[in-house]
């Protein structure tokens, strides 16, 4: 046999045990792939998008000892202790933005193998990998990987708790059954809504699993008793939402589930395709796998229709219904054949990629140079100017950017959205108060109009006030100490209706939250408000 021919023959065995290797492995290598180019595109683009005020606030609130910030967070503001307590870490080891959104990408990353294995279970290997393709591809999925917050660590808990929740009523056990406990109290400790994923949870065994039903018994009674200083401070965040948070009213369920579902997939006019696929996936998926997807979506959205206040839901509140949602169209799509299914799900993506594009883009454009120089040389003249007794109002990036090069920056800033919160910490503070410090930005989404030039608007009185601009940005300084609360809430109203007059969104809720406080401070005793106030 000539040489030829045997490298022939050896290239063809070789071929031949790699096609194999490829056949019993492909759905791991598929996962494998669009993970590594999820996390490709996430730390690529990590900073892309411009710094937000929920960004900032769990890192200046991490910059308390560890005792005060279980205070904060367990007493008074309510919430997410997990999220909390990793910011307190990238706070302390001076990590900053990058570090806390390096953590988003990182559970983002993370969440698609548990995704993909969920899915498995739920439907097979075939859908579970397109599910994972449409996951990896969502806004919801790339939007929440580099937004510093705690939504990309709750689908990944989220998922990994309903995971284990089948392992646990598929094998028993008690060591199956604490991997679960485990997994559904860190989902619990990461959103307020994890109690929501622990009650649809609890309907699915009562419901499909009651042959499981004595033994489960036990495990959910624990994640009730161990979980208490959870459901506590979820009753603080209630609190903070009934006081005026956020904005109230019912929330429209339809209109809601509509933008949600466009959000982990591709909005119209792909959306009704994909609710077809959604419905035809679901027809062929198993039984337990449907009354399992139909109790983790009943739970929350009937909550939000008994709950008298909605606390403005949001896609992200909802994030851990994805892997449910993407397994549906999965096993939809699916259904269209070896050759149809590729094609639909690789245009299914090309949608989804193009709505995350037109919804946020920044995400792929990057934040405007002209944006990010004026943010540079703003943040440089807070540092400069700012003393450690001045008080600001509101978490604004800028303020963080200010920290990072000032350290003695001040370390407790006011909330721009809970007059109650805000009074008691504005009286927390040490006596003589320093200057009031307040930033207004032209530039945000929440503006009736966006530009990237604001005008240098003065409060009046005109000599009680610092104004500079910096491109889109403006800030307002007190030209002396404001001394006391009652000075301070005085001069923020006077500082807050330049918001007013230049129809900024954000006016729209700090000025009320002032004039809250006001009055508060006042004991309810004046009759005129601080934006009728000419002193």
């Amino acid at each position: 046999m000539s040489e030829t021919a045997q490298a022939s023959r050896i290239g063809a065995r070789e071929w031949g045990l790699a096609r194999a290797w490829v056949a019993v492995h492909w759905f791991g290598i598929g996962v494998a792939a669009m993970t590594a180019a999820a996390a490709g595109f996430l730390f690529h683009q990590l900073l892309a998008w411009p710094p937000h005020e929920d960004e900032a606030l769990p890192l200046f609130v991490g910059r308390h000892p560890l005792g005060e910030l279980f205070q904060v967070v367990l007493e008074e503001r309510g919430g997410a202790p997990l999220h909390f307590l990793l910011a307190w870490a990238v706070a302390h080891l001076d990590l900053g933005l990058e570090g806390l959104r390096t953590l988003s990408a990182f559970f983002a990353v993370a969440s698609l193998p548990v995704v993909a294995l969920l899915a498995a279970r739920l439907g097979g290997r075939v859908p579970a990998l397109l599910a994972t393709a449409i996951v990896a591809s969502s806004w919801t999925f790339l939007f929440h990987g580099v937004y510093g917050r705690m939504y990309s660590l709750f689908l990944c808990l989220g998922a990994l708790s309903y995971l284990t929740l089948l392992g646990a009523l598929e094998r028993g056990g008690k060591r199956a059954w604490a991997l679960w406990a485990l997994a559904i109290l860190a989902t619990v400790a990461t959103h307020p809504y994890g109690a929501l994923v622990l009650a649809s949870q609890a309907v699915f065994v009562v419901v499909a699993r009651r042959d499981h039903l004595r033994q489960s018994l036990w495990a959910f009674g624990a994640v009730g008793v161990l979980g208490i200083p959870f459901w506590l401070t979820d009753l603080v965040l209630a609190g903070r939402f009934d006081a005026g948070v956020a904005g109230g009213g019912r929330v429209n369920l339809l209109e809601y589930v509509w933008q949600a579902t466009g959000d982990f997939t591709a909005a119209f006019p792909v959306l009704p395709a994909v609710l077809v696929a959604a419905a035809a996936g679901l027809a062929v998926l198993p039984r337990e796998t449907r009354v399992l997807a139909a109790c983790a979506g009943a739970v929350p959205l009937l909550a939000l229709v008994v709950a008298r206040s909605s606390g403005s839901p949001e896609t992200r509140h909802l994030i851990f219904l994805l892997p449910f949602v993407a397994v549906a169209v999965g096993a939809g799509v699916a259904r269209l054949g070896r050759v149809w299914a590729p094609l639909a799900l690789v245009a299914l993506v090309a949608a989804q990629v193009a709505w995350a594009w037109d919804r946020t883009p920044e995400l792929f454009e990057w934040e405007p140079d002209v944006r990010q120089e004026a943010r540079a040389d703003a943040a440089g003249y807070l540092a400069s100017t700012t003393g450690s007794r001045d008080v600001l109002l509101g978490y604004d990036p800028l303020f963080l950017q200010a920290w990072e090069q000032q350290p003695e920056f001040p370390l407790t800033v006011l909330p721009r959205a809970d007059a109650d919160l805000a009074l008691n910490s504005l009286l927390e503070l040490e006596r003589p108060l320093g200057h009031g410090v307040w930033v207004f930005d032209a530039s945000k989404t929440t503006n009736v109009e966006r530009s990237l030039e604001i005008p240098r608007a003065s409060p009046r009185p005109a000599v009680a006030f610092e104004v500079r601009d910096f491109g889109p940005f403006l800030v307002i300084r007190t030209r002396a100490p404001v001394v006391t609360p009652e000075r301070y809430l005085l001069r923020a109203g006077q500082a807050m209706l330049v918001g007013k007059r230049l129809f900024l969104g954000d006016a729209d809720i700090n000025l009320p939250t002032i004039e809250r406080a006001a009055r508060a401070l006042r004991g309810y005793g004046a009759s005129r408000s601080l934006s009728t106030s000419s002193r």
